[in-house]
């Protein structure tokens, strides 16, 4: 990988398997923020994560929940990815897990529980992005979750398991997620894809940054920068760099991780070539903090 002299521990990818799991946003299509998705929409196990990532040097992974239908048992999932981990041929990938729960659900201690029961379990992540006007851009089906009582005391129960919360929301809800993470310093929190910098104005821009600003000052949240190839799909190291750096100035190299949220990111570009757009943008960063930001950090902050 060009400049890349170091190991690549990616803390966020997918995978699925149409087959014979059931993923109600890949089963039909919706209408979605990242347009049309229908090239994802097939399964992708294990062997296609390696052949896509074992290029770019990839050592260790974190999974990712993948909005696997969790209506029945949303540790599901976490057992499925086990028996990935565990079987011949998959390289030990993904090292760690994250999966659902609903902290809202009357039984979310039960399966908090039973998640735990899985070596490779990390922690948690309940997608909590909401918009007012735009229903598309609605992952959940109301907006005051982070302030509701009753969802609070289920996050409130991850400490107990020892586990972290990934964190999701748009720009607007950065400040809300940041009132969380201070009110509840004993879950560590880590915030998803860059803080989703959809709105690509001067305004939507200055959200962005006020709200990256305001969890930055938390200081056990950290940031996965990922995600980038959703908003756009001319994937170049010019187009996301500001975002990039911003989010490593605004986090500190110790805070910050890349990603690749593959395959939704492969709508973008290859694996390998985003790797080597991180590459080229800290080209000049000293070998220690690039270590930090595409292998270190991931292993500290998932224990893989």
């Amino acid at each position: 990988m060009g400049r890349q002299p170091v190991q690549i521990a990616d803390p966020h990818h997918h995978l699925w398997d149409l087959e014979k799991h059931h993923y109600p946003w890949l089963a039909k299509p919706v209408d979605h923020f990242a347009g049309d998705y229908s090239s994802i929409r097939r399964t992708y196990l294990v062997k296609d994560f390696l052949k896509d990532a074992l290029p770019a040097g990839i050592v260790k992974s974190v999974h990712l929940q993948a909005e696997f239908d969790h209506t029945q048992d949303p540790a599901k999932e976490t057992e499925w990815l086990q028996g990935v981990h565990d079987s011949p041929g998959s390289k030990g990938l993904p090292t760690a897990v994250v999966g659902y729960a609903d902290f809202s659900a009357p039984d979310v201690e039960r399966v908090l529980a039973r998640h735990a029961a899985f070596p490779t379990m990390r922690g948690i992540r309940q997608i909590l992005n909401w918009s007012a006007d735009r229903p598309e851009l609605r992952f959940i089906g109301r907006g005051d979750l982070m302030g509701d009582r009753k969802w609070r005391a289920g996050y409130r129960l991850l400490a107990r398991f020892g586990m972290s919360f990934d964190m999701q929301v748009w720009p607007w809800q950065l400040a809300e997620a940041a009132a969380l993470a201070q009110e509840i310093p004993e879950v560590p929190m880590i915030l998803n894809h860059t803080g989703l910098p959809i709105r690509r104005d001067r305004d939507g821009i200055e959200e962005w940054r006020k709200g990256m600003r305001a969890l930055a000052a938390v200081p056990h949240v950290n940031v996965k920068i990922s995600g980038l190839g959703m908003f756009q799909r001319s994937f170049k190291a010019d187009d996301i760099k500001p975002f990039v750096l911003d989010t490593i100035e605004t986090f500190g190299v110790g805070r910050s991780m890349f990603a690749s949220n593959f395959p939704v990111d492969s709508l973008a570009s290859s694996y390998v070539h985003l790797w080597e757009c991180y590459d080229a943008i800290t080209a000049r960063f000293p070998a220690g903090e690039r270590s930090r930001l595409f292998h270190d950090n991931a292993v500290r902050i998932y224990r893989l």
